[in-house]
C-alpha cells in the first residue's frame, strides 16, 4: 500500500486524515513539517489517528532521554552496529545504498559500516519489491524490518554484521542520486585532483570517515586533558591581525583604510604571551594558521594546531605536559606507546642521522671515516678535510649490494651532487636508500610503529641562506636562550643555544616549542641587534613583557600532521574535511576566485597584471 505524505501544520489528537506513525514521529523528531514529495512502501497498515498522542509521548521520550549515534535521529540503530543480539528486533535504518544485488537484496551503509536489506519476494510484497529494484546505487533510503540471522552457510565475516540480515517491511525513498563521477568504493582508483573536485563524495568512503572520526575523538581527548585535568583555559584568537616580522610568507587581507593591510597570524604566538601576561596562566586553543606557501604532503596554506602555553614552567614541565597529552588521547587501535619520550640534542641529531627530525624506527646511523682518509691524496677529499670542523661520513647500508642495481646507485650519485659537501645531504640519502629497499619489497619502517623523540638544544640562530654574515631565528624571535649560554648572547650569538625542542614522530616534526623571553630588554636587543628587525613592529609586545611578564613558555603541535601519520595517510589531505589542493587551490569550489574592479574599490585596490592577456592569465589560474 503506498501512502503519499502531506504537511501538517497543526498536530493534534483530533487532526483528520490518515498518518502513520511513521510520519508523526518523523515530523515531531526534525521539528519541521513531512514532506510533501516522498513515498512510503510499506507492508503493515498505519495506525488510526487516535494513536496520534501515544506517538507524541514516545517521541518526548526518546528526544529527551536517549542518546548515542542514533538519538534525535529518524533511525533506530546504525547500520554498522547490528548484530546477532538484535535478532527477532524491529529496526529502522536510514542509508546509501552500497549495492543491488540478484534483485534478492540490497547492502545499506551508513557511516557505521554496511548491512545487508532482504527484498521481500511475495507476491503481496511486489510493490515494495519493484520499489527496491527502481533504486540507484547511492541512493537515499529509511528500511523498517526485522533482525533474523542468515542462512547457514550464507554468513559473511568479512563484514561486521555478516551474521545477520534486515527482512524489510518498508522503504521510503528520501532522495534518488545521479550517476556520479566515480564509485563510493575503496577499491576504485580515483586521482586526487577528482576526489578534491567531488570532495562531498570522497567523504563518504569508509577510510575517510574512519580519519575524520578518529580526529575528532583524539580532539575531545586532548581537551579533557587539558582543560579538566590540568584547567586549562580555551581562548580563541583573532584571525585578522598584523605583519610579523620574520618566519613564513603571510595572506594579507584588504582594510577600508587605505593603503592598510590585515595578516592572517602564521600561529597565535604573540597572544597567547600575551594571554600569559594577562595572568591566564594556562591557555590552548586549536588555532587555525596560514602561511603563504605551496602546498606539500604534510603541509598546506591553513592548516590546525594544538597552541599551548603555560606560565612559570620550564622545558622539562612542557615536554612532560605533551607527553601525558599524547598518550591520553592516543587511539586505542593503534596500541601502546612508551613516556616519557627519548631525546637527543640537535647536534647528536645531525652527527648520527644529518637531519634535525631523525627516523628511529631504522638505524643506518652515519659513520665517521675521518680517520680512514687522513693521508688521501683525493683533493675534494683534501680539501674536505682542511676546513673547520671537516670530516668524511658514510652510510651502510644492510645487504646494499644483494639489493641496489646499477641504475640506483646512479641516482644516489646524481643526488649527491646537488648538494656536494653538505651534511644534510647524508641524511637525505640515508632516507632515500631505505625507499629504494623498500621498492624491493626489504621492509625496514615499521608504519604500525611509532617512535617519537625530542630534539633539543637547537642553535638559537642560523646564517641567513641569502646572506650568511646577518642571522635569522632558528625558531622564532621569541624564544630565550639556554641560561648558561645567555652571557654569549651580547658577544657570540653565533654560538648561543636555544630553550627551542621539537617533537618528531617516525621522522615528521609534529610540535615545536619553546621557553619564551620574558624579559623586554632582552627581547628588545634580538630584535633590533642581532636580527636587525624593525622592534616598532611589536611595540605592543615589548610593552607588555614590560608590564610585569611572568617565565612562561608553550609549544604548538600539528593536528593535521599528528593525525595523519597516525592513520597512515600520505597526506594531510586525507585527515582534513575539506583541504586546499598542491597549488593552494580548492578545486571543488575553484578558489581563489577573480573579484571585480568594482568590488575592489571599496578596498583601494588596483590590480597590476604581469601580462596584458588578462584571458591568459584567467586560463593559467585554472
Amino acid at each position: 500500500m503506498q501512502f503519499t505524505t502531506f504537511t501538517i501544520q497543526n498536530v493534534s489528537e483530533n487532526s483528520s486524515g490518515l498518518r502513520s506513525t511513521q510520519q508523526v514521529l518523523r515530523c515531531l523528531y526534525s521539528r519541521r513539517a513531512v514532506p510533501s514529495i516522498n513515498h512510503i512502501y510499506s507492508t503493515k497498515p498505519s495506525l488510526p489517528p487516535n494513536s496520534l498522542a501515544w506517538a507524541y509521548n514516545i517521541s518526548r521520550s526518546c528526544s529527551t532521554y536517549s542518546s548515542g549515534q542514533s538519538s534525535f535521529s529518524l533511525r533506530s540503530h546504525t547500520c554498522g552496529e547490528l548484530c546477532s543480539s538484535h535478532v527477532d528486533e524491529e529496526v529502522t535504518l536510514c542509508g546509501w545504498i552500497q549495492y543491488l544485488r540478484q534483485d534478492l537484496f540490497v547492502i545499506l551503509r551508513d557511516f557505521s559500516g554496511l548491512v545487508q536489506i532482504l527484498i521481500p519476494q511475495d507476491e503481496s510484497k511486489s510493490e515494495l519489491k519493484n520499489a527496491f529494484l527502481g533504486l540507484t546505487v547511492e541512493s537515499v533510503i529509511m528500511v523498517k524490518g526485522r533482525v533474523r540471522c542468515r542462512p547457514e552457510g550464507q554468513e559473511n565475516k568479512k563484514m561486521s554484521t555478516g551474521e545477520i540480515e534486515v527482512c524489510a517491511e518498508s522503504m521510503e525513498v528520501l532522495n534518488t542520486c545521479r550517476k556520479l563521477p566515480f564509485e563510493i568504493k575503496e577499491f576504485v582508483k580515483k586521482s586526487e585532483a577528482l576526489r578534491m573536485q567531488y570532495r562531498y563524495l570522497d567523504l563518504r568512503s569508509p577510510r575517510m570517515q574512519y580519519n575524520l572520526r578518529l580526529r575528532s575523538q583524539m580532539v575531545m581527548k586532548m581537551r579533557e586533558y587539558l582543560c579538566n585535568l590540568h584547567r586549562f583555559v580555551d581562548v580563541e584568537t583573532p584571525t585578522l591581525f598584523k605583519r610579523t616580522p620574520g618566519g613564513a610568507k603571510e595572506f594579507v587581507v584588504p582594510s577600508g583604510d587605505p593603503g592598510k593591510f590585515y595578516s592572517l597570524p602564521q600561529s597565535p604566538q604573540q597572544f597567547k604571551q600575551l594571554l600569559m601576561v594577562a595572568g591566564i596562566d594556562r591557555y590552548f586553543q586549536l588555532a587555525r594558521c596560514y602561511r603563504d606557501e605551496g602546498s606539500k604532503p604534510d603541509r598546506q596554506p591553513e592548516f590546525t594546531q594544538v597552541d599551548i602555553e603555560i606560565s612559570f614552567v620550564d622545558q622539562a614541565g612542557v615536554m612532560s605536559l605533551i607527553e601525558g597529552l599524547v598518550h591520553y588521547s592516543w587511539p586505542e587501535d593503534k596500541g601502546q606507546i612508551n613516556v616519557p619520550f627519548p631525546s637527543m640534542t640537535y647536534e647528536e641529531a645531525i652527527r648520527d642521522y644529518g637531519v634535525d627530525k631523525p627516523d628511529t624506527r631504522f638505524g643506518m646511523k652515519l659513520v665517521d671515516v675521518t680517520t680512514a682518509f687522513q693521508e688521501s691524496q683525493i683533493e675534494f677529499i683534501k680539501d674536505a678535510l682542511l676546513k673547520p670542523s671537516g670530516c668524511i661520513q658514510a652510510i651502510c647500508v644492510p645487504e646494499g649490494t644483494k639489493y641496489l642495481k646499477g641504475k640506483d646507485l646512479e641516482f644516489l650519485k646524481q643526488a649527491a651532487k646537488t648538494q656536494y659537501g653538505q651534511r644534510p645531504l647524508l641524511g637525505k640519502l640515508r632516507l632515500q636508500c631505505v625507499e629504494l629497499l623498500e621498492s624491493y619489497g626489504v621492509p625496514v619502517r615499521d608504519p604500525s610503529v611509532f617512535h617519537f623523540l625530542w630534539v633539543v638544544d637547537f642553535p638559537l640562530f642560523l646564517p641567513k641562506e641569502d646572506n650568511p654574515e646577518m642571522l635569522e631565528a632558528a625558531h622564532h624571535p621569541f624564544t630565550a636562550p639556554v641560561p648558561e649560554d645567555a652571557h654569549l648572547l651580547y658577544t657570540q650569538p653565533r654560538k648561543v643555544r636555544g630553550q627551542h625542542y621539537d617533537l618528531v614522530l617516525n621522522g615528521c616534526e609534529v610540535g615545536g616549542g619553546s621557553i619564551r623571553i620574558h624579559n623586554a630588554s632582552q627581547q628588545l636587543y634580538v630584535l633590533d641587534t642581532i636580527l636587525k628587525e624593525d622592534p616598532s613592529l611589536l611595540s605592543h609586545l615589548l610593552e607588555a613583557l614590560d608590564s610585569g611578564a611572568p617565565p612562561h613558555g608553550g609549544i604548538a603541535l600539528g593536528l593535521d600532521r599528528l593525525v595523519s601519520i597516525i592513520v597512515g595517510a600520505p597526506s594531510i589531505r586525507d585527515i582534513i574535511a575539506f583541504p586546499k589542493s598542491f597549488r593552494g587551490h580548492d578545486l571543488m569550489s575553484r578558489a581563489p576566485d577573480f573579484v571585480s574592479e568594482e568590488d575592489l574599490k571599496p578596498y583601494h585596490i588596483s590590480v597590476v597584471w604581469p601580462s596584458a592577456d588578462i584571458e591568459g592569465q584567467q586560463d593559467n589560474s585554472v
